[in-house]
């Protein structure tokens, strides 16, 4: 009896001591240093050991040219599946090898969001909950190694891989048909991979691991990291006439500036206009355009990774150029990290912004994947006039029907189309309060037996419910909801993938169709 009075004051002390972990800091072991390969790894699994329970850890479909994988840890309160309604969001850091503040500052985001995840920080724990988090902290880690072993200095050692390829030039080339459906009047915007015919030189396998990442994870926004300079990037990348430099605006111009100021005005210097360029001689001073740029406007870069997302899927992704030096010093990173956290974390926010929901059929009640959604822009400017323009990118539902599609504050008319289907078209109204979600708008399409658009609009208040239920209606137990990256992971056993039925198209037919245009070569 003794023995088991004790074990129970034990077990009692054990709760108590629980219970107050959210009113005491959450102490972090996390060291500011260049992490080399193997002390990446050692990180992100001391993450997932803290945070078993919202963290995964898993290795994309290939290596680098050298061998070494490439890690992803994942925040979710469900980790290994996408859920309805979350939206996905990504950062992937040092692409180029020689760039490597970015790796740096997606180790230090791990730890930081299972540290403030276990303190009960409320906005933390808000973003966990409603977000399906990634972060690739190297993309390019034999470029890091060439450049490290060097001693970090050289502005061009090791930005390639270790084919000598520079992986921001080795994305299939979607501007070239993007601008080409334009000129030819084609109604085809989005998701392009379907009209690319042939490649004109072999993608790198860190290229195509990031790319069977992009068609196999519904990203709606996400995030490249480079170095060299201190602003925020965002497509068109490519210029549409082939000049050198010229502004070339997507049809998402406004939204893709709204991201992009996202993270630019919360950093200390990015959008200051009294900082000093990087580039003393010629350099320009992006803090007078508030930390921002045009891709194209800066310099035309063919086969970059942006612009690949913007087209060949339904995500919305800029560059951040993090500073002026490339590899800055050890002392400098805790530095970087306190003027780039506000930012970071912001930025992640902005998945939230828009509209999503559920496209269902209407007798059946069964969500539609692969739904077109369609946007124009109606905002009222005065009383007597209002915009009027057709956002020519359309975004697809996925999986469970569910879709997302990033807007700016104002009116939008959305029309959902699916073959065999009448489109349906709702008025909403966007205001994207902060950290909350996006708007909520379902689509209910009826099968086909007149012509026509129906126009619905929204009951008295044009904000749509957002359903306390985090999986949306009549969730059934369709397979389709669990993981389909299905990318070696690990660290959460007893999550169990489920590839049956999938209509995106899935990892294994990128690779085949790659490796045909490889072999055609």
């Amino acid at each position: 009896m003794g023995g088991f009075a004790v074990n129970s004051a034990l077990v009692i002390f054990g709760l108590f001591l629980g219970s107050l972990q959210g009113f005491f800091p959450v102490a972090s072991s996390f060291e500011f240093k260049h992490h080399d390969n193997r002390e990446l790894l050692q990180v992100l699994e001391t993450v997932h050991q803290t945070c078993p329970n919202i963290t995964r850890i898993y290795t994309l479909s290939e290596t680098s040219v050298m061998g070494v994988p490439l890690y992803v840890i994942e925040f979710a309160t469900q980790p290994g599946q996408h859920e309805a309604l979350r939206p996905e969001f990504k950062y992937i850091a040092n692409m180029h090898g020689n760039e490597v503040l970015g790796r740096e500052l997606l180790l230090k985001l791990a730890d930081y969001l299972c540290e403030q995840y276990r303190a009960n920080d409320p906005e933390i724990r808000s973003l966990i909950s409603k977000t399906r988090i990634h972060l690739l902290p190297s993309m390019n880690p034999d470029g890091w190694k060439l450049s490290t072993d060097q001693g970090g200095q050289d502005y061009l050692l090791g930005r390639s891989n270790a084919n000598s390829v520079d992986l921001n030039r080795d994305f299939p080339d979607l501007d070239r048909i993007i601008f080409g459906n334009e000129v030819l009047h084609i109604n085809h915007n989005n998701h392009l991979m379907d009209q690319l015919t042939q490649l004109d030189h072999p993608v790198q396998p860190e290229t195509l691991a990031v790319m069977r990442l992009i068609m196999s994870i519904p990203f709606a926004l996400s995030a490249n990291m480079h170095g060299g300079d201190l602003v925020a990037n965002y497509p068109y990348d490519a210029s549409r006439s082939g000049a050198s430099s010229e502004y070339t605006e997507t049809p998402d111009d406004e939204t893709f500036r709204y991201l992009s100021l996202s993270y630019s005005l919360p950093h200390p210097t990015m959008a200051s206009p009294k900082r000093r360029a990087c580039e003393l001689n010629d350099g320009e001073n992006f803090g007078k355009t508030q930390g921002i740029v045009n891709g194209a406007k800066w310099y035309s870069v063919r086969g970059g990774m942006q612009d690949f997302n913007y087209l060949s899927s339904n995500d919305f992704e800029i560059t951040l150029e993090l500073g002026c030096k490339k590899y800055p010093p050890q002392q400098e990173l805790q530095g970087e990290w306190n003027a780039n956290k506000a930012s970071l974390i912001n930025f992640m926010w902005q998945v939230h912004t828009g509209v999503k929901g559920i496209v269902r059929d209407s007798i059946a009640g069964k969500p539609i994947s692969n739904a077109l959604i369609h946007v124009k822009n109606i905002t009222q400017i005065n009383s007597t006039h209002a915009v009027s323009q057709h956002i020519n990118h359309d975004v697809t539902s996925v999986f469970d029907g569910d879709y997302f599609r990033l807007l700016t504050p104002g009116q939008y008319l959305l029309t959902a189309s699916y073959s065999g289907y009448k489109p349906q078209t709702r008025r909403v109204k966007v205001q994207n309060p902060r950290h909350h979600e996006a708007t909520r708008l379902d689509f209910w399409l009826e099968p086909v037996d007149s012509s026509g658009p129906e126009f619905v609009p929204l009951p008295s208040s044009v904000e749509a419910e957002v359903s306390p239920k985090s999986n949306g209606y009549f969730r059934d137990d369709n397979p389709l909801t669990n993981d389909f990256s299905q990318i070696h992971g690990y660290g959460n056993e007893n999550q169990e993938a489920n590839q049956e039925n999938l209509t995106p198209p899935s990892k294994d037919w990128l690779v085949k169709f790659m490796y045909q245009q490889i072999a055609n070569m």
